[in-house]
């Protein structure tokens, strides 16, 4: 089992949230060959949404049985439900109001006056995702878990400094002190992001550079959270050549670049 990180260039954002579309929609299909039911992540943000507008576009959406997977998020803004801040919310509107699901295989973050405060809320969660883990298993297996990186390398809302980077006995932890508004927010712990057999980093635009370069060269978990993200199975970046401005020159090999002249299918990074 190759847990091997690589990074895919695309052109631009369009072309990027394309690729990944196609790619996820090739990765579930096989994975619900295989197992009964699959586990999703999600995230937000601009490339989070972008990527979920093409999957809901792409003429092979519907071949995909829908029914048997579930949605989970791996961090959300403390908002009130339907806040356009939420990643649900962002979600929701982008793909999964558009398709067949029952409302039990959607697994939103709390929102404030759900529970007591912002703790017990993330207690909730995470016994929800208790209840849908195997036996003996605190959380689900996620088939694929998608990822965005901040400008500061953040991930989820794991943000450099902060000590619920270095959290590793709790599933979903309260941030309140986030340095980028809300301050208060919901987030999994890196060991529950890097459960997740193909964990999905989706990041575009020059003011993300910085942080690929950093991660890709091994700078320290508390400075920048991305360098700590790795996933079971596969561990992928999928960038625009913005983004990719500074990924160190030992790490650029063909091998790590997917051009249109690849089928996607046979695409090792597909497996």
């Amino acid at each position: 089992m190759s847990n091997e990180r690589r990074v895919l260039i695309h052109p631009d954002k369009d072309a990027l949230a394309g690729s990944v579309a196609a790619r996820f929609l090739t990765k579930i299909i096989d994975v619900l060959e295989e197992q009964e039911r699959a586990h999703v992540c999600l995230t937000g943000g601009t490339m989070g949404s972008a990527v979920l507008e093409a999957i809901d576009s792409s003429p092979a959406r519907d071949s995909v049985d829908w029914s048997r997977i579930h949605f989970w998020w791996s961090d959300e803004r403390y908002l009130p439900t339907g806040d356009p801040e939420r990643n649900e919310t962002q979600s929701r509107a982008a793909l999964l109001d558009h398709l067949p699901l029952d409302p039990s295989q959607i697994h939103a973050l709390p929102a404030p006056g759900e529970h007591s405060d912002i703790e017990a809320a993330a207690d909730a969660y995470a016994a929800e995702l208790a209840a849908a883990a195997p036996a003996g298993a605190r959380y689900p297996l996620f088939d694929v878990l998608f990822l965005g990186v901040g400008p500061d390398g953040h991930v989820a809302s794991l943000f450099p400094d902060h000590e619920l980077i270095h959290e590793t006995e709790r599933v979903v932890v309260a941030e309140t002190d986030s340095p980028k508004p809300p301050p208060e927010r919901l987030s999994f712990t890196l060991p529950v992001i890097n459960s997740a057999d193909r964990v999905w980093l989706v990041l575009a635009g020059a003011d993300k550079a910085g942080a690929l370069g950093l991660a890709l060269a091994g700078a320290s978990i508390g400075d920048l959270p991305a360098a700590g993200v790795e996933g079971r199975k596969r561990t992928v970046f999928f960038v625009d050549k913005a983004a990719a401005a500074e990924v160190p020159e030992s790490l650029v090999a063909p091998s790590y670049y997917w051009t249109a002249a690849h089928e996607l299918p046979t695409d090792p990074v597909v497996e």
